[in-house]
C-alpha cells in the first residue's frame, strides 16, 4: 500500500494525497519507509504560516492569495488547523467552503484539519501534511491556525515565515503583543484596513515593532489589505517572497530550517520513546495506582519513577 500511495503522491493524484493524509490523521501505522521515501522528495516548498485572532479574515485572505499564487504559476497547499469537535475528533469547520471553487484545480489542495485540542498551534501531523503535500509538488505550503493566542508559538515549528493577521476593532492588539506573538511574525497584516482605525493601529503597531528591533532580526513589515475586496493580496504575496529571499540572503531561513528538523527530531523520539513505554501492563498499573483518592497522598515525581522503574505492584 505505501508503495502505491507515494507514487500516486507524487504523480500528484489527490485521491492519493487525501488517502496518505487521513492515515496520519487516524494515527493508523504507516511504515517506516513511506516517510523516508516521501522525504526524499521534500524540502523544496516555500512554507508560509498565517495566523492571528478569530475573525480577522486569514481564510479570506488565503482564498485570495490562492489566485495571486495561481496568477504567479505556482502550485499551493493549504492546511488550515480548525477546533477539533469533542465528539468525532475531527474538524468542526471542515474544508473551507469559501475556497471550494478550486476542487477540480489539480494545482491547488486544501485541507482542513483538528488541533486535537492543541487550540492556537498546529497539531503534530500538520507537519507530515506539508510533506505529503511538497512530495505532490505544491510549491507554496500554507499553514492556517485557530488563532488563540501565545500557544500560536508552535506554528514556528512548521512555517519559513510567520504571518500574522490584525484588524482594526479587534482591540486585542497590545494583548497580542503581550502574550508574545509579536516575537514570532516576521510580517504583520492589517485586514479590513477599510475600517476606522486601520492607520492608527498599523502606526502604534510600526513604533512597538521598531522599539523591539535589534541587529539580529529584521523589522517586521506592516502591510494594509481588505481581503474581501481583493485589495492589498498582491502587495501581500510579493513582501512575503521578497522578505523570505531576504531571509535565505543572510542564512536566517537556513537556521530556521534546521532548528525545525531539529524538532520534529525530538518530537519523534518523544513519542517513539512514550508510546514504547506505555505497554497495556503499565498502563493497567497506572489506572489502578491512581483508583483512589489515596493516592493524591504520594507525589506524582514518586509515582512517576515507580512507573518507570516497574516498581508499582498490580495488586497495590
Amino acid at each position: 500500500m505505501a508503495e502505491s500511495l507515494i507514487s500516486g503522491i507524487l504523480d500528484n493524484d489527490h485521491i492519493a494525497v487525501s488517502r496518505a493524509i487521513s492515515l496520519i490523521e487516524r494515527g493508523e501505522a504507516v511504515s517506516r519507509t513511506f516517510y523516508s521515501n516521501l522525504y526524499s522528495h521534500t524540502n523544496k516548498a516555500v512554507r508560509f504560516g498565517i495566523t492571528g485572532p478569530p475573525g480577522s479574515g486569514k481564510s479570506t485572505i488565503i482564498n485570495e492569495m490562492i489566485d495571486c499564487i495561481l496568477l504567479n504559476n505556482k502550485s499551493v497547499g493549504v492546511v488550515a488547523v480548525d477546533p477539533t469537535s469533542p465528539f468525532t475528533g475531527g474538524a468542526l469547520l471542515g474544508d473551507r467552503i469559501r475556497m471550494n471553487k478550486y476542487t477540480e484545480n489539480d494545482q491547488v489542495f486544501i485541507r482542513s484539519m483538528g488541533s486535537h485540542g492543541d487550540l492556537g498551534g498546529l497539531s503534530q501531523m500538520a507537519q507530515e501534511t506539508g510533506d505529503i503535500l511538497e512530495a505532490s509538488g505544491k510549491e507554496i505550503i500554507i499553514f492556517e491556525t485557530v488563532g488563540v493566542g501565545q500557544a500560536e508559538h508552535d506554528i514556528i515549528k512548521a512555517a519559513d515565515l510567520v504571518i500574522v493577521v490584525l484588524v482594526p476593532e479587534s482591540g486585542d492588539e497590545i494583548q497580542l503583543m503581550k502574550a508574545g506573538i509579536i516575537e514570532i511574525a516576521d510580517l504583520f497584516v492589517i485586514n479590513k484596513s477599510d475600517r476606522q482605525g486601520a492607520g492608527r493601529l498599523a502606526q502604534l503597531l510600526k513604533n512597538t515593532l521598531h522599539s523591539f528591533s535589534n541587529k539580529d532580526r529584521l523589522e517586521p513589515p506592516v502591510l494594509t489589505t481588505t481581503a474581501s475586496q481583493g485589495e492589498g493580496i498582491s502587495e501581500l504575496y510579493q513582501g512575503a517572497m521578497a522578505l523570505l529571499d531576504t531571509l535565505a540572503s543572510d542564512g536566517h531561513l537556513e537556521e530556521r530550517r534546521i532548528e525545525r528538523y531539529r524538532l520534529r527530531v525530538l518530537g519523534l523520539i518523544r513519542n517513539q520513546l512514550e508510546n514504547e513505554f506505555w505497554t497495556s501492563k503499565r498502563k493497567e498499573l497506572f489506572y489502578q495506582s491512581t483508583a483512589s483518592i489515596e493516592s493524591l497522598d504520594q507525589s506524582p515525581l514518586d509515582m512517576a519513577n515507580q512507573l518507570i522503574q516497574g516498581k508499582i505492584n498490580a495488586e497495590r
